[in-house]
């Protein structure tokens, strides 16, 4: 009991951000597209690689189209295919749709210098991406 009852200590500054386990994926082989297996066991790599695996398979993967994955990961850029879009129009989504995928991880803090380039029906994208970690930088052709 203190002598000074209305006085109290400061309360200790807890971290108010949640605190993230360590970001894990499986090792990914961008130009054959599949996992990297070592002795027969998946190759797990940690922090900024993982995160820059995950962001080359959201953008891989059509949000809506796969059961496995939630509604929040991947991307709409399917929308853009097939629609009577104007260029400028396509131009200015396709951004949007790339924050709006790679946003949705806890891990990336930011999407910045994004470029977009229609040609026919591929769409190649790159951007900076601020991590936890680090900054990652991504080019990716869909």
């Amino acid at each position: 009991m203190s002598i000074f009852p209305m006085i109290q200590p400061p309360a200790p500054m807890e971290d108010t951000l949640p605190q993230l386990p360590l970001c894990r994926e499986i090792a990914w082989d961008y130009v054959n597209n599949l996992p990297v297996f070592r002795r027969g066991e998946p190759v797990v790599v940690t922090g900024k690689e993982a995160v820059k695996v995950w962001i080359w398979k959201a953008l891989h993967t059509a949000r809506y189209r796969y059961e496995i994955y939630s509604w929040a990961y991947g991307n709409e850029f399917e929308s853009l295919i097939g629609q009577a879009y104007t260029p400028t129009l396509k131009e200015a989504e396709a951004p949007r749709y790339l924050r709006e995928a790679l946003t949705t991880n806890p891990y990336i803090t930011s999407v910045t210098n994004i470029a977009v380039d229609f040609a026919g029906s591929r769409l190649a994208v790159s951007g900076r991406v601020e991590t936890i970690y680090g900054e990652v930088i991504f080019d990716a052709d869909l």
